[in-house]
């Protein structure tokens, strides 16, 4: 069965869903629409995987380590609630074999949220260690020929300067958040981009959705956060990705109906689904 809308970057397996996670990812399987939950450590990764493994079709999920956890200055307070306090896990600690080891699961599609994030960073040696732990995630997506999942923040010519050494290596490049310029660089070496609900209260990014090519170009809902226009300073869940998508095919030239299949088409492409 294909979906109507896939959500490929959600956070189900978060905390902040876990008495209901189950719930939430029923109604959104029983409205036609897929989800990949993306992990940002150990506990949370481990939960993609224990969520999708319930589902024989439509749930999946992506592991890794998230960049604000590469070192000890670097935190992001909306991420707190993502720990799950019963795993008894320093957030910082990287287990690359602990990841190798989920990825043998079938139902693990991608690798990440991993990247490069320097809003929050003090130093030179916390930017050296994030980059560090940056390759090893991309080295094991290369091992396992999975894509990566990128999360990308103040640090676009750092990550760019890595990926150019990982041809070959597919990567969407989440919540995308740069200019056309970074974008059309990112699309030349034969990378996808996503977009969340931002894109529902602000024109910032309406350039890049015009001009993107409609085969590189994904929705997805990054919930709970920025949920989109009517929902804001709501929690976001899946099913809200259905807003995002209808957004981007209001701002492309194709038809409706033809950008809504391509949306979907480019998720199951990339993320090669089972």
């Amino acid at each position: 069965m294909i979906p109507e809308f896939i959500d490929i970057h959600a956070h189900v397996n978060f905390a902040v869903f876990n008495n209901e996670a189950e719930e939430i990812i029923k109604k959104t399987l029983d409205e036609n629409v897929w989800l990949i939950n993306v992990g940002s450590q150990k506990a949370t990764s481990w939960r993609a995987v224990f969520l999708a493994e319930k589902y024989p079709q439509g749930v999946y999920a992506s592991i890794g380590h998230h960049p604000i956890h590469s070192c000890s200055s670097s935190t992001d307070d909306e991420d707190e609630d993502e720990v799950n306090k019963s795993q008894e896990e320093n957030p910082n600690d990287f287990d690359i074999d602990y990841y190798r080891h989920l990825a043998k699961s079938k139902k693990v599609v991608s690798i990440g949220e991993c990247g490069l994030d320097y809003f929050h960073l003090k130093n030179d040696e916390d930017k050296k260690e994030q980059r560090k732990i940056f390759i090893e995630q991309l080295e094991l997506a290369q091992e396992n020929k999975l894509p990566i999942m990128l999360h990308i923040r103040e640090a676009f010519d750092d990550a760019l300067a890595i990926l150019k050494d990982f041809k070959g290596l597919k990567v969407n490049v989440h919540f995308f958040s740069g200019d056309w310029l970074i974008a059309r660089t990112f699309l030349d070496l034969g990378h996808t981009l996503s977009f969340t609900g931002v894109i529902t209260f602000t024109s910032q990014y309406d350039e890049i959705i015009k001009n993107c090519p409609l085969d590189r170009i994904m929705s997805e809902t990054d919930c709970p956060y920025v949920s989109p226009e009517p929902y804001r300073n709501k929690r976001n869940e899946p099913l809200n990705v259905r807003l995002v998508a209808e957004r981007i095919a209001y701002l492309r030239p194709e038809p409706k109906k033809e950008v809504l299949k391509a949306l979907v088409d480019n998720a199951i492409r990339t993320f090669n689904f089972v």
